[in-house]
């Protein structure tokens, strides 16, 4: 019989432990940015600190934490174009599974309206639309979206496609509501 070491069970300490370490490194939009970066092509720290307009030294202490945490992997060395050595870096796909955590939306948000506004924002495809949904036809919704995005999340890139970048969010329709509210008399029931 073989002395195989057995895994040890990860206490739920340890694993919300994890999850905060993630959260923390996710609550930057110059680090989302460079996940997003270098999501099908590996870069090197000076090629991503040129296309975010960012100091070399700043991006290596961000990218160094997203190494750290998994989100990035640190590819072998290479030879540049003058001959010196540079680590080029790839995303590993982990932001898209890792689950939302506190104060991660308004840093999403950010990082989306950054990107949005180097894009131009003209040739945008853009819906707004406000519903009224029950608990469970809102769920319903929920579960298709998150299939669909799933869906090409899982799916290989075109080789030829376009570099395009995806954002959704749902949220309560806060004016409405407090509309609705003031309309019945019940305009102080509602948070400011």
């Amino acid at each position: 019989m073989s002395a195989e070491k057995s895994a040890e069970p990860v206490s739920e300490e340890a694993l919300a432990d994890e999850r905060d370490a993630d959260a923390k490194a996710l609550a930057s939009t110059l680090r989302l940015r460079i996940i997003r970066l270098v999501k099908d092509t590996p870069l090197t720290n000076q090629q991503m600190a040129d296309a975010l307009g960012v100091p070399p030294a700043t991006l290596l202490h961000h990218v160094r934490l997203l190494v750290e945490r998994g989100f990035l992997e640190s590819l072998p060395v290479r030879r540049g174009a003058r001959g010196s050595r540079e680590r080029p870096y790839l995303s590993t796909g982990k932001s898209w599974r890792s689950p939302s955590a506190p104060g991660t939306t308004r840093t999403m948000v950010q990082t989306f309206l950054d990107e949005f506004a180097l894009a131009g924002g003209e040739a945008a495809m853009m819906t707004r639309l406000g519903v009224r949904l029950t608990p469970e036809h809102r769920d319903e919704l929920r579960r298709r979206l998150n299939s669909l995005f799933q869906e090409y999340a899982d799916r290989d890139d075109d080789v030829d496609g376009e570099p395009l970048s995806l954002f959704f969010a749902m949220h309560a329709d806060v004016s409405r509501a407090r509309a609705e509210a003031s309309s019945r008399g019940a305009g102080s029931q509602l948070p400011p």
